[in-house]
């Protein structure tokens, strides 16, 4: 799970990667080796753009509000029409409990770490 501070600092050295490969590749064969840093700074690229955090809404990504214990949405931001069901399991990264919250009415779920 990344921070938003990681996030950028990852895409900052993924940018300098691909520049720096892509300055390599306009030295001909000389710069074969540029191709293996466009490569994985592409990748690193893709990864940022498509990564999501353990158990969030779409909500909380987007706000990049830190994720809550377990990786969950954070404390006491669910919205009123989220009810808590029976059905909770634990996280084998973090070993934290976490509870399920479903909207009735859309079947949308949310996680949130018990105490």
């Amino acid at each position: 799970m990344l921070t938003a501070t990681t996030r950028v600092l990852v895409a900052v050295v993924a940018v300098l990667m691909l520049v720096g490969g892509l300055g390599l590749l306009t030295l001909g064969p000389a710069g074969a080796s540029g191709l293996w840093l466009v490569v994985v700074a592409a990748a690193i690229l893709v990864a940022l753009a498509i990564e999501r955090n353990r158990y969030r809404s779409e909500d909380a990504e987007r706000s990049f509000e830190s994720a809550g214990p377990g990786g969950g949405e954070p404390a006491g931001r669910l919205e009123p029409r989220f009810r808590r069901t029976e059905e909770a399991f634990v996280d084998p990264t973090t070993g934290t409990t976490m509870r399920v919250f479903l909207d009735g009415r859309t079947g949308e779920r949310r996680y949130v770490a018990e105490r």
